[in-house]
């Protein structure tokens, strides 16, 4: 049975759990405990270096990265599909993939500290940037893969509903709006979704590592 190693607070986890469950797939969960640095055993660390979750092991084949992870769960259980047919969906699906992991994951220690520092007024433009693009990308959709969810729609999915726990308001976008209160209602992201104490848990701790790495930049600056 494939192994899942994973976190239920981490989104970029959750990525996996999801299409692990959309597609029905029996998995053997393993929680690593991050809070206390689990991710850092030695044990770990063998499988994966990087000290991050999610790592999958399926008949031995061990594989770390969520993408990647994503792309293989497709191939080696390709039914249900989250894949679009033509090329040019798919080109569509790996663009929006990218983007939301690129431009806008890279916003939660902003969005998860805005309560201590208001938003940057970049960062608000560069928010309001992406999910306006993402916006565009349903306005004739349903889901990102037009009819059918596909695994832009899983990526987005795992990113869009926990801004919106953070405080972002998208009734401005209202293709994106529509389809955050459609994702929301799935089965599977109600199964995936922490809970309010849960929720205060993840943002401490993520505050708890803004403060860790900015002592640690301070220490170099000093040091330099």
């Amino acid at each position: 049975m494939l192994k899942f190693y994973y976190h239920p607070l981490s989104p970029i986890a959750r990525r996996v759990w999801l299409a692990l469950l959309e597609k029905k797939i029996f998995f053997e969960p393993y929680l690593i405990d991050l809070k206390n640095g689990e991710q850092c055993h030695p044990n770990y660390l063998q499988l994966n270096p990087f000290h991050h979750v999610p790592v999958i092991i399926d008949d031995n084949f061990r594989l770390i990265e969520s993408l990647a992870i994503l792309d293989y769960l497709e191939s080696k259980y390709p039914t249900p599909s989250l894949l679009p047919k033509s090329v040019e969906d798919m080109a569509k699906m790996k663009m929006i993939q990218m983007v939301t992991v690129n431009e806008l994951v890279p916003k939660i220690p902003y969005l998860v500290n805005q309560t201590q520092i208001p938003l940057p007024t970049q960062i608000t433009q560069q928010l309001d940037i992406g999910l306006n693009f993402l916006n565009e990308q349903l306005l004739d959709s349903t889901y990102f893969g037009g009819n059918c969810l596909n695994l832009a729609d899983i990526v987005v999915g795992a990113t869009i509903p926990l801004f919106c726990r953070l405080g972002v308001n998208l009734d401005q976008y209202k293709a994106l709006n529509h389809w955050h209160n459609l994702i929301i209602g799935r089965e599977t992201w109600k199964a995936t979704n922490p809970s309010e104490k849960e929720f205060k848990q993840w943002t401490f701790y993520i505050r708890r590592l803004i403060k860790l790495t900015n002592l640690r930049r301070q220490r170099q600056f000093r040091n330099s």
